[in-house]
Order: structure tokens, then sequence, then C-alpha cells
């Protein structure tokens, strides 16, 4: 496929806007927003408090005037059914269930969502009057849930964060040519039909989607940028004496954390101060075979998992790190999925140690992170303790790093999401005239 690469002068992430905003639409984006409210819904089958991708959207429309609602998952039977944060009213319609190993039971979840979601969003289409629907996937079907809103004109954006047959096959175990990947990637192309828009969370996958699923001029690429309101530079308030390494994110086989923690115990031989903190979750399984991973090799007491915690936390904690590690699988469907986290640790002036991976290399260079052979323990702990141990190193991924957070943030990215809302819901004229 046609390679898409940064410019050799400058750190900005390339740039593809398939789906093109003229210039006079654009120009008049903020004139838009003052005479036209726009009623925008947003489904997704995550929490919303820690999905900071439909967060940066929601909070973006909401802060310049529109009404944003969007309905999601609860992280625990504590949420509440419905709640505003920060000026977005969150409909929480079922709980998540950690336990995804079995494909079978994850499918049904997923099935009562889509169900749940579309018997909501009827009522409150009727109630609100929804101009925009934007759909988050996992999974793409859920496009299927705004029938009603599509029916009385509301246009309809599906956003894909992840490659559905992709991931099904890592998750799954699968192999790429059966009968399961080949009804996914079917659903994927009648779902892209369905919808108005799509936009896809990477460059690589752009490609992927333009080969088998969607046409170019209907496509745009956002990918997880940093948002300034959370990942602004903060103070380091720790001062124990420790190392502290950090991965936070899902605990899915393709990020690889078993090879981090293997990674560590060699580590720790050379750094007695040294601890590896993980903060997020995701299956259960999983998470008790790395705590099971970290006791037999004598690591109890050095590796903690902390559990999901709310966004906007997850940038103090960062803050206070010494060191972020990505060590995702290159054999996987790591291999082309975007790691937000690195250019979060590059906000808070934290050095990290990435997976040399096809889509980590793409978007980043030695430069800006120290990469390691994927799948190798040996040259990850070898990676971790030459960022420990070289302070010139450090120094030079510390100031690149925030460099390239700054150039690459959401406030620069932002106005071309508007723009996209702007040019799908024009303002009425009825409104216009009478403003």
């Amino acid at each position: 496929m046609a390679r898409i690469t940064p410019s050799a002068e400058e750190l900005s992430l390339p740039s593809v806007q398939s789906q093109e905003v003229n210039g006079s639409q654009a120009a008049t984006s903020s004139l838009q927003s003052a005479c036209h409210r726009k009623r925008v819904c947003m489904v997704a089958y995550t929490e919303y408090e820690c999905d900071n991708r439909v967060r940066r959207y929601a909070e973006a429309l909401v802060k310049r005037g529109d009404s944003v609602d969007i309905i999601a998952v609860s992280a625990s039977a504590a949420s509440l059914p419905e709640e505003e944060i920060c000026g977005v009213r969150v409909f929480r319609i079922q709980r998540r269930n950690k336990d995804e190993r079995n494909k079978w039971s994850y499918a049904w979840r997923l099935a009562r969502f889509l169900i749940k979601s579309s018997i909501v969003l009827t009522r409150l289409q009727t109630r609100n009057r929804y101009e925009l629907v934007h759909i988050h996937n996992m999974p793409d079907f859920l496009v299927f849930a705004a029938w009603y809103p599509k029916l009385r004109g509301a246009k309809l954006i599906l956003d894909i964060h992840d490659l559905t047959p992709e991931l099904f096959v890592s998750k799954f175990g699968t192999k790429p040519t059966s009968f399961y990947v080949r009804v996914l990637t079917a659903v994927e192309r009648i779902s892209a039909r369905f919808v108005d828009h799509v936009i896809v969370s990477n460059h690589l996958w752009l490609e992927t989607l333009l080969a088998r699923s969607v046409s170019r001029e209907k496509c745009s690429v956002f990918i997880n940028h940093v948002d300034s309101a959370i990942f602004y530079p903060r103070k380091r308030n720790r001062a124990d004496g420790k190392f502290v390494i950090l991965f936070h994110g899902s605990f899915q086989w393709h990020q690889g954390l078993s090879i981090a923690i293997e990674a560590f115990a060699e580590v720790k031989k050379q750094m007695p101060q040294a601890e590896l903190h993980f903060y997020g979750g995701g299956d259960k399984s999983i998470t008790l075979e790395l705590e099971g991973l970290s006791q037999r090799l004598g690591l109890d007491e050095s590796v903690r998992f902390n559990g999901s915690v709310p966004l906007d936390a997850i940038a103090q904690i960062i803050a206070n790190a010494d060191l972020g590690v990505v060590p995702k699988r290159a054999d996987s469907f790591g291999n082309e999925a975007y790691s937000t986290k690195i250019m979060e640790f590059m906000s808070q002036g934290v050095p990290v140690v990435v997976s040399r991976t096809k889509v980590d290399t793409f978007y980043f260079s030695e430069d800006t992170v120290h990469f390691f052979t994927s799948g190798d323990t040996r040259a990850l702990s070898t990676a971790i303790l030459d960022v420990a141990k070289d302070e010139k190193l450090r120094s030079k991924l510390i100031a690149h790093g925030l460099e390239y957070a700054e150039r690459n943030g959401w406030d620069g990215k932002k106005k071309e999401y508007l723009d996209l809302v702007d040019f799908f819901v024009p303002p009425s004229p009825q409104r216009v005239e009478s403003m």
C-alpha cells in the first residue's frame, strides 16, 4: 500500500482528511455554532468517564455550545444510570462485564447493548430530535441502533476505534480466513454503507478499510490526540526514591503485558528500587494470569495492579512515573493498533520505551521514543535500563516528547472534527435569519 510518512522537517503527524470541507464552510464554523446549537447523541460500548477519545469529541462540542448526550455502559453497580459530566449527559444502560474470553457471551452482551441502545436512542430522538448521531465501535453493527434517527433525517458517523475482524482474530485466536472473520468483514462493509461518514483511528487502518469496505471520499482519520484540558504538564509530587515504570490501558493479550513483567524481573536485579505499576483492566482472566506470573517470578511486592481510574486522574499518575512502557506484540492486532498512551506519557515529560510495531514506527522516531524488538524480553529489559541509567538519553526523549505532544495535541486538531460536524449539520436558515 502507499505509505504516508511524517515530514522530515517537523514532528507533526501526517494528515489525511478525505472528506473535503470547503473553505467557506470552515470559515463560518464559529457563526454556525452561534446560530445553531446542534443536537448530538453518541453511542459507545464504553465507560464514558475513562474513554478519552469519546470524551474529547463530546466535550469539544459542548464547550462551543452544542448539546451532547451519550449512551454508554457503567463500570460498577454504584454508577448512576444518568449523570452530567462536564456538560455532557451520560445515560448508562448496561453494566460492562470484564470476562470477555468467551466469544459467545461477549457477542451476547454486545447484542444486548445494541437492542437497549436502540430503544433508548429511539425514545431520546423523539424528545430531543438529534441532528447527528456519532457511533463508536466496537462493534460496527452498533450503527443500526440509530435506525430511527436516520429515518428522521439525522446524519450518522461511524467512528472505528478498532478494526473488528482483526481484533477478533487476536482476541479469540481465530484464523483470518475463518467464517466468523468473513462475517465480521461483511458487517463492517454494511455498517459503513449505512452511515454518512466513517472516522478511522489511524492511517494504516484507513488503507485497510479503503481496500475492503469504504470509499476514500467517505473517510477521515482522527488518531487519539492528547487533550490538553486533561493532559497539561503537571508537577511531580512523589519523592520516595523508587523508580516507577508505568503501563495504563486495557489488559489484553496483544498489549504484551506478560512480556513487560518478565522483562521487569531482569530489571529488578539491577535496580532493586524499581516498581512496575499497572493501571487499567479488561478481561478478568488475563488479570489473574498476570498476577500469577508476578507471584511465580517473586515480584509480588514490586508489581502492582491498581485497577481502572477515571481519565481525569490518570494524568497525575503518569506525571509521577519515571518511565512509560508500551510492550505490544508486533505479531498480533497490536502491530497496527495506535497507542494513545505514548503521547500521554510525552505530555507529562515521561520518557517511553516502545515495542517496534508497524504503527508506532510509522508515527514515532528514535528521537521521541526508545524502541525495542517486540516480544523480546531481554531487549525490553535492556531498553528500560538504557533509559533509566543514561541521563542524556532521558533528557532527549523528554524534550522531544514534550514538543511532539504539544504539536499534535487535540487543541490543534479539534477544529477538523468541528468542521466535519458543521459540514453534515449546517445551520438552520430560519435560525440564522432570526439572529
